[in-house]
């Protein structure tokens, strides 16, 4: 069953994510345009990152604090309010030009947006029963491939033929109508809303009507509330104690490693050496691949009922049919047979992260998946950002089909990772309540 503040979490970040993507091209093709200067370009999405992990990091000391659907509303709040002052400064009205204002707000943004994805996918199981998790989840996962798919295409067009400006009078329009949805997702964990400012996580607001009581029947005394510091490593702790969870998590960070020979600067580089063809085969191969991955989506939620008898193995098969494709992809080189199996990496890709998800929110009680989930983000950010250094590396010193090649054996690894703990996955049991 799925609660109706489900929908609205499910749009709201179907919105945002759309028109952050039409922010991204609005702002890079801005800053090309003015300055001429690529580096000034990739400053935006380097800058996007950095704030997005610092974020992610400092997010457990506001999931411990506040309800999940607060964060979600002054992050979108947020946005679209430093948004909104952006577009007004680039305006023609205005004409801004100074790139440090600039690269700041986008700091900023990004950083509100930081902890978004953790919310989410912590708020996921929350807000649909145990028997629809899975499919909660491959269709949000659809959601953001369609998002991807059709956002990076649309928003280059709408860039072209408008202008950058007016793209970033639409994206401020998206932010204000993410921002008015997402006040109205509801947490069922936490008691309803006494009033606008009523934010505090059920857990806080009990420690301090103890520590008012303590100190009122003995001023002497003081309950201790945890420190920072023990609030940050909690993610990292419930991770490392859980066998389960461990497992998945190195699972999750090999994959990852692994999956960064996708970005679009090694595409392009495979295109012309190996393929021998010019960009125009480049956008065909990233719009497969995105392609695959919504098709992948649907049939995993089209088949939830047969994946949930085998998550486990059914993970496994994912990741190990991906490592198969890449390889067939790495040594051939006829561009069409590349198309088919860029596309067919994309239901391996889905199979595999979706059921990888469910078995993770299944793997600890629902108030502790917000700093579970945080821990994850900070980790797998700054993973994929060492594993584009280390891959460009590669690729350098052994050549653009051996990196592929060696990103297959990367998988091959996470799924040795997983038979070696298979005993933790044999009793999939929910642990609810911490149990």
């Amino acid at each position: 069953m799925f609660k109706k503040s489900f929908y609205y979490l499910w749009g709201s970040q179907a919105l945002s994510n759309t028109v952050d993507v039409f922010y991204l091209v609005a702002l890079m093709t801005f800053v090309l345009s003015t300055t001429n200067s690529l580096m000034f370009a990739t400053l935006v999405p380097f800058i996007r990152v950095t704030a997005q992990l610092t974020s992610g990091f400092l997010a457990p000391l506001m999931v411990a604090n506040y309800k999940l659907p607060f964060l979600l509303i002054i992050s979108q709040s947020g946005q679209f309010l430093l948004f909104s002052l952006l577009a007004f400064y680039l305006s023609p009205w205005i004409g801004g030009n100074s790139f440090l204002l600039i690269y700041g707000i986008i700091a900023c943004i990004s950083f509100l947006d930081g902890w978004t994805t953790p919310a989410r996918n912590a708020l996921v199981p929350r807000l649909v029963t145990d028997e629809v998790l899975m499919k909660a989840n491959g269709m949000v996962a659809t959601t953001d491939q369609v998002v991807q798919f059709a956002g990076w295409a649309l928003s280059g067009l709408m860039v072209a033929k408008l202008g950058a400006f007016p793209v970033l009078v639409i994206v401020a329009a998206g932010y204000g109508m993410a921002m008015l949805v997402t006040f109205w997702i509801e947490d069922p964990l936490e008691p309803q809303r006494r009033g606008i400012w009523d934010w505090r996580t059920a857990s806080k607001q009990g420690y301090m009507a103890m520590r008012e009581a303590q100190t009122a029947s003995d001023p002497s005394s003081e309950i201790k509330s945890p420190s920072r510091w023990d609030t940050l490593k909690e993610g990292w702790v419930l991770i490392w104690k859980s066998p389960k969870l461990r497992a998945l998590t190195v699972m999750d960070v090999t994959d990852m490693f692994g999956g960064s020979v996708w970005a679009g600067a090694f595409m392009l580089v495979f295109v012309k050496e190996v393929l021998l063809k010019d960009e125009q085969w480049w956008g065909y191969i990233n719009a497969s691949y995105f392609a695959g991955a919504v098709i992948g989506g649907l049939l995993v939620v089209a088949f939830v009922g047969r994946l949930e008898k085998r998550l486990f193995a059914a993970m496994l098969a994912g990741m190990l049919g991906y490592a198969l494709l890449t390889t067939l992809f790495a040594v051939n080189s006829y561009a069409p047979l590349s198309l088919l199996l860029v596309l067919l990496t994309g239901p391996m890709t889905e199979l595999a992260a979706v059921s990888r998800r469910t078995l993770i929110q299944r793997s600890a009680s629902k108030e502790r998946l917000p700093q579970i989930f945080s821990a994850q983000a900070t980790l797998l950010n700054t993973v994929f950002g060492m594993s584009l250094l280390a891959m460009s590396g590669v690729a350098e010193w052994l050549g653009i089909v051996n990196m592929y090649l060696f990103a297959a054996g990367i998988t091959l690894l996470a799924i040795c990772t997983g038979i070696v703990n298979r005993s933790s996955f044999r009793k999939e049991v929910h642990t609810e309540g911490g149990a």
